[in-house]
């Protein structure tokens, strides 16, 4: 086991800034502890790694400890997972700058303070599920997470709460059979897509930040929406907007005007934070004013069934 403590220069809300990690209830690679640590596994790039971080309010710190031959790597690294590299404060300039600007905006920034984005600098493993989650229901995409982590990623390294996994390596990803992809429950065209970018993870891992957009969307069954997901937790990106998703532009209308808008209709809205626009809709979802629902909510399908 090692250990690292570090002292962040902000407030810092270590779980709201780690949420955006977990993909559902039962995640096998992100799980908060009663204690309120937050447990995490990743696929370095020294091998698999375990993550224990907690706060110790007393001293001001926030304390990280890694198990694995990954676990160095991790603690490197950690100040970026927790939003050390942030531009938080290009936020609050923009802000300050901005003649015109929402209130809810202001009022949620301040709520909110403690929020950063995160940077995992884990590409493909932040790919994957973003994959698995496109044109379905969170529902259904968790549950094809954890059926595929559980049966290819290898027992999480040191004393993790039991069932954690860590990511399989890209080469696992590539030969997982076509049964196994239709009993996770993700269809073929997902499957597909997730195979074929298996095999160019490592120019992904390597490439820089600024080229990671068009690297992601040349890639066959990648999309914008699908390279903002990615980007956002694997490079912190603030201004990659998830365009194309089933909920956040009524999200965004509704906060921001009282009415339902569409996809052209939150860009617009978002428009003066440009370069930050992805900061803005996270705090949107952390407090915004949704839609009432009213029409029949998208179901879960279940592929085995098929």
């Amino acid at each position: 086991m090692r250990e690292r403590r570090w002292r962040p220069g902000a407030p810092l809300d270590v779980r709201l800034t780690l949420a955006p990690l977990r993909r559902g209830p039962g995640d096998p690679a992100w799980q908060a502890a009663p204690d309120g640590a937050i447990w995490r596994t990743s696929r370095t790039p020294e091998g698999p790694g375990t993550l224990r971080v907690f706060v110790d309010a007393r001293a001001g710190e926030v304390v990280g400890r890694a198990w694995g031959p990954g676990g160095l790597w991790m603690l490197e690294t950690l100040p970026r997972l927790l939003g050390a590299d942030d531009p938080v404060a290009d936020f609050r300039a923009l802000m300050e700058r901005l003649e015109f600007g929402h209130a809810l905006i202001r009022e949620l920034a301040s709520r909110y303070s403690g929020l950063r984005l995160s940077i995992t600098s884990r590409v493909f493993e932040a790919l994957v599920p973003a994959v698995l989650e496109q044109k379905v229901v969170g529902r259904e995409a968790w549950r094809a997470w954890r059926w595929l982590l559980r049966a290819y990623g290898e027992p999480a390294p040191g004393p993790a709460p039991v069932g954690m996994r860590v990511f399989p390596e890209p080469e696992v990803w590539r030969r997982i059979p076509s049964w196994d992809w239709h009993r996770a429950g993700a269809e073929a065209v997902r499957a597909r897509t997730i195979v074929n970018a298996a095999s160019h993870a490592g120019k992904l891992e390597a490439a820089a930040p600024a080229e990671a957009d068009r690297l992601l969307r040349a890639l066959p069954g990648v999309g914008v929406w699908t390279s903002a997901e990615t980007r956002q937790r694997a490079h912190g990106d603030p201004d990659a907007v998830s365009v194309g998703d089933y909920h956040l532009p009524a999200l965004v209308g509704w906060s921001l005007t009282g009415r339902k808008t569409d996809d052209a209709g939150m860009l617009e809205l978002l428009a003066p934070y440009r370069g930050q626009r992805h900061r803005v809709t996270r705090l949107l979802e952390l407090g915004g004013r949704r839609p009432p629902a009213r029409g029949p909510r998208m179901s879960a399908r279940d592929y085995r069934s098929f």
